[in-house]
């Protein structure tokens, strides 16, 4: 063989060698798409499906790119679960209450009339088994479970007239949330569970008389000031809130470890960042709503044990009903006894 050929056979190899190359590199890139229930613009809890999607992708180097879509375009905002089991798309961010129509057990997860607090809450998931309880529920659909988010107390309801009395409650159209929305049924509410996406216009039609969602700064990127102007606090029913992202099992286990890692190290990297957001945009929400004409009103200690008396109801019929809200209960309870030498002497009062 002569040199020019020699030249040439060598040049053919080396492209055959990159371009195998090159396609091995290609094949092991993973392309998902990721549902979010919120959309981008909601304060605090919009861009959380956005951010651990970046986070991802940067720390694969682009080996893992997650295509975030907006509520509606994959699905309705809370209607993520079963397009997820079923494996039309991978992943699907939300909260977990969002799923109580498929067992109720799923609203525990997410938060309780009279919950604990951030502090307790995130210690329970992690490490005294309600993120394991999470995962044994989801996986019977063949979807994996991951804690993702964590918000403060929200606020429980914006309301077109000010409200004395439980009594003035019967009656209402309202969307809540939860557990808090059997809690309101005690008192004649009529409740809905709404995606964020659909409450101003269903408030603005007069389709509902009265609402809550989230938090102060999340509910001013929803508009509700504009129509009700009453907002009321505490957020009874919800002291704090989780967020999750499910994904298909079957595509899960696609995944090479280094990829899992990425995804579940970016998942609770997304814990402190969102809570820490949450407390920080609260205050200027709630003083620009006042500007706006909204009254900031706190339930007086008298109705709160109404509805803490009526949540008591609630709780008993839910673990009668659904053994797996006794076996989530019974894990929180368990953990919350064990907790109280430090939660009860820990923290100033």
């Amino acid at each position: 063989m002569n040199l020019k050929k020699t030249l040439s056979a060598v040049a053919l190899a080396a492209v055959a060698t990159f371009a195998i190359s090159a396609g091995d590199a290609e094949a092991k890139k993973v392309r998902w798409k990721m549902h979010s229930a919120f959309g981008k613009n909601v304060a605090v809890i919009g861009p959380v499906g956005y951010r651990i999607a970046d986070w991802v992708n940067a720390a694969s180097d682009g080996d893992f790119d997650i295509k975030v879509f907006e509520p509606g375009a994959l699905a309705g905002g809370y209607a993520y679960y079963d397009p997820v089991s079923q494996g039309a798309f991978e992943a699907g961010y939300g909260t977990p209450g969002a799923n109580q129509g498929k067992n109720s057990a799923f609203a525990f997860l997410s938060t309780w009339p009279f919950g604990p607090g951030a502090l307790e809450f995130n210690a329970w998931l992690q490490y005294g088994g309600g993120v394991e309880i999470g995962k044994e529920l989801y996986g019977r659909d063949g979807i994996e479970y991951f804690y993702c988010g964590m918000i403060p107390p929200e606020t429980s309801g914006w309301f077109r007239k000010r409200i004395e009395s439980l009594d003035e409650l019967k009656g209402l159209k309202m969307r809540f949330f939860g557990m808090g929305a059997k809690v309101m049924q005690k008192f004649g509410v009529a409740t809905q569970q709404l995606a964020g996406g659909d409450i101003y216009p269903a408030l603005e039609l007069g389709t509902i008389d009265a609402t809550e969602f989230s938090m102060p700064a999340i509910d001013r990127t929803l508009g509700f000031y504009q129509i009700a102007k009453f907002n009321y606090y505490p957020g009874w029913h919800q002291q704090s809130t989780t967020n999750e992202i499910l994904v298909n099992r079957a595509k899960w286990n696609e995944l090479d470890k280094q990829k899992q890692a990425i995804f579940e190290i970016s998942c609770k990297a997304n814990l402190g960042v969102e809570l820490a957001e949450g407390e920080a945009l609260q205050p200027a929400a709630m003083i620009a709503n006042e500007k706006d004409g909204v009254t900031n009103v706190t339930w007086p200690d008298s109705v709160l044990d109404q509805l803490r008396g009526a949540w008591q109801e609630v709780l008993a019929e839910e673990i009668a009903a659904n053994p797996d809200v006794k076996k989530l209960w019974d894990s929180y309870s368990a953990f919350h006894e064990s907790y109280k030498i430090w939660g009860e002497r820990g923290y100033l009062k």
